[in-house]
């Protein structure tokens, strides 16, 4: 097996912001953040959303709050019906 063709896989640490868990494992990834864990190092990649956190894997709702993608949508398209007239 040729050794150049091969991706170098490294230890990593999956972070999830909302929850604090990490998630240790291998991976092609790398961060500048690097952490040591059990004496190893570990790359330390940030992630928002992981399935510790994510409303699918939880069960809980979540109410997003649209009122201000409707305001920029109805402003935008008054400005478009402006220049058309």
């Amino acid at each position: 097996m040729k050794t150049e063709g091969h991706p170098v896989l490294n230890n990593v640490c999956f972070l999830d912001i909302g929850t604090g868990k990490k998630f240790l494992t291998k991976s092609t990834m790398k961060s500048a953040r690097v952490e040591k864990i059990d004496g190893q190092d570990y790359f330390v990649v940030v992630r928002d959303v992981t399935m510790d956190s994510h409303p699918a894997y939880t069960g809980e709702k979540r109410l997003v709050d649209t009122a201000g993608r409707v305001e920029k949508f109805t402003t935008k398209f008054k400005r478009g019906a402006a220049k058309a007239k």
